[in-house]
């Protein structure tokens, strides 16, 4: 699937798991299990309980996504 497909969606991180997983709580009140992708794991950035982040899903399957971006 391209990137361009991907809808995008900000929330707050509500819950951490082992391995690199999150619960993300959404804006519209839905949760998306969702991982860090490449360029946050790369580039070392931490993402902890709390924290506001987009979150990129898939059309096809809106409970599992992808952590794009950590809001400031």
């Amino acid at each position: 699937m391209a990137s361009d497909d991907l809808i995008e969606i900000d929330g707050v991180i509500k819950e951490v798991f082992p391995g690199g997983a999150f619960l993300v709580q959404t804006d519209a009140g839905t949760e998306v299990h969702a991982h860090l992708a490449g360029k946050l794991r790369r580039f070392r950035i931490r993402v902890v309980l709390g924290d506001r982040v987009t979150v990129a899903v898939s059309p096809y399957d809106l409970s599992k996504g992808r952590i794009t971006f950590r809001h400031k």
